[in-house]
């Protein structure tokens, strides 16, 4: 059905156009019309309607047939006693600059009401005079709609207190609001279209695949955390990103086409790091707690120090030995001579198992001065070393020069002491698939180191040294 009335009515509002065969101007313009998705009315000087599209007939209820060639909206489409004010306010658009913005009630067929928002403005003849006017409208709560879905738009890349990125079906940034690209370390600008992996040392191919699955299944039902390593100027950083991600559509096309993906995230690493440290001390006292209730079953307080030991072990290092003073603990400002040392207890260096206690052969161990056991001993407290990240070779080198298994690379001595007396140092050895020992680390080897020299040092005065 034709929004528009056959004789005259387009020639009145446009230009004249030669006729075509088989199909005329207003044909294509009905067509065009229909096809809107806002609602459209047009009425010629006299206050006439000349066109009605689908989208107003959808709104109102009245068909093109019903409002084309009435004059007026009075008794019909608006209210009588109202309608005076709305056809002046139409009307007048026809006499003024630009696009004119009004709010008022509409009839529907049925006898509700419905307000609307118009754009109204004038249409021109061939001569440049008003021919009349065109009026588009909507229900007020959809343009509402369409108003805040534009202003969260705005507010998200702008004004956000978190991070929103829109990566495109190539997993590129294609729009990045202000505290993701701060979150980043670049500009708003720089960011597009670069792959994330110049942005991202780290964490890349987990967050690529989260991308992935959203624009092959959709968005998760849950936020997700992801570790990534920043690239910055000043280095790289770890941070901890909750990430939500939700797959953008186009409402234009009949069937969902992914036009990318929305990732939202907030940088949540101090929350986590603290997360993950009360979890840590949590375990490491239950493990102290644990190791303190078993060696109090045990008869020999020797074996109460591997007992300490043993617990101590999991979760914190892959290998510890324990070195007692030869010829017996040491006083304060005693000591003159070098300090030499004697394996006590240790772990096996191969397959993982128990610390077994050294026979009672009392050598001493061969390490070379500046050894960080024998500077922990003179030291009286805790010292780290490490191989860093030299070669396998190298640091297989670093560990034996040191007397220690071949695959320690990060070591930490705590000085064992009783009594106001230095007995001995206990060493704790990490491999290469763990990080190097913290200042946390080192408080936790003094907890241990103080139980396992009273457990020595009981075993001492009993003689079952």
């Amino acid at each position: 059905m034709s929004a528009s009335r056959r004789s005259g009515t387009t020639d009145e509002l446009g230009p004249d156009e030669p006729e075509r065969d088989g199909s005329d101007g207003s044909d294509l313009l009905a067509a065009l019309l229909d096809g809107m998705d806002a609602a459209l009315c047009a009425f010629d000087a006299d206050g006439v309607v000349t066109h009605w599209n689908r989208e107003a007939e959808r709104i109102l209820g009245w068909s093109a047939d019903e409002a084309v060639g009435r004059r007026g909206l009075a008794g019909w489409a608006v209210r009588s006693a109202d309608a005076e004010e709305v056809e002046s306010r139409l009307l007048s658009s026809m006499h003024a600059p630009g696009r004119q913005v009004h709010e008022f009630a509409l009839l529907t067929k049925d006898g509700g009401r419905v307000l609307v928002r118009t754009q109204s403005a004038a249409v021109r003849g061939p001569d440049g005079k008003p021919a009349g006017v065109y009026c588009a409208f909507s229900e007020v709560h959809a343009q509402i709609d369409l108003e805040r879905s534009i202003a969260l738009s705005e507010a998200l890349f702008e004004d956000a207190s978190w991070g929103v990125v829109l990566v495109d079906v190539d997993l590129r940034p294609a729009v990045v609001n202000a505290h993701a690209a701060r979150a980043l370390g670049t500009g708003r600008t720089s960011v597009l279209g670069r792959p994330l992996g110049e942005l991202l040392s780290q964490g890349v191919e987990e967050l690529e695949s989260a991308l992935q699955h959203v624009l092959a299944e959709g968005a998760p039902p849950a936020p997700a955390e992801v570790w990534v390593s920043v690239r910055a100027v000043e280095g790289e950083q770890r941070r901890c990103w909750r990430s939500g991600f939700l797959r953008l559509a186009s409402p234009l096309a009949e069937e969902p086409v992914p036009l990318g993906v929305g990732w939202l995230f907030q940088d949540v690493t101090e929350a986590k790091q603290a997360e993950q440290e009360a979890s840590l001390l949590r375990f490491r006292t239950q493990q102290l707690h644990r190791a303190s209730r078993a060696a109090a079953e045990c008869e020999d307080p020797a074996e109460a120090a591997t007992v300490h030991l043993d617990f101590a072990l999991a979760g914190f290092a892959d290998h510890a030995l324990v070195d007692r003073v030869a010829g017996g603990a040491l006083a304060d400002g005693e000591g003159e001579g070098p300090v030499r040392l004697v394996r006590v207890a240790a772990t096996p260096s191969g397959a993982p198992g128990p610390s077994s206690l050294s026979g009672p052969a009392g050598l001493p161990v061969r390490y070379a001065e500046g050894h960080p056991a024998l500077q922990c001993v003179e030291r009286a407290g805790a010292l780290r070393a490490s191989a860093g990240t030299a070669r396998p070779e190298a640091a297989r080198e670093w560990a034996e020069a040191r007397q220690w298994p071949p695959d320690a690379v990060h070591a930490l001595c705590a000085v064992l002491r009783s009594r106001g007396r230095t007995l001995g140092v206990v060493t704790f050895l990490r491999g290469a698939g763990r990080s190097a020992f913290e200042r946390s680390d080192a408080l936790y080897a003094e907890d241990v180191a103080v139980r396992i020299a009273a457990a020595l040092d009981l075993a001492g005065l009993s003689g079952g040294e």
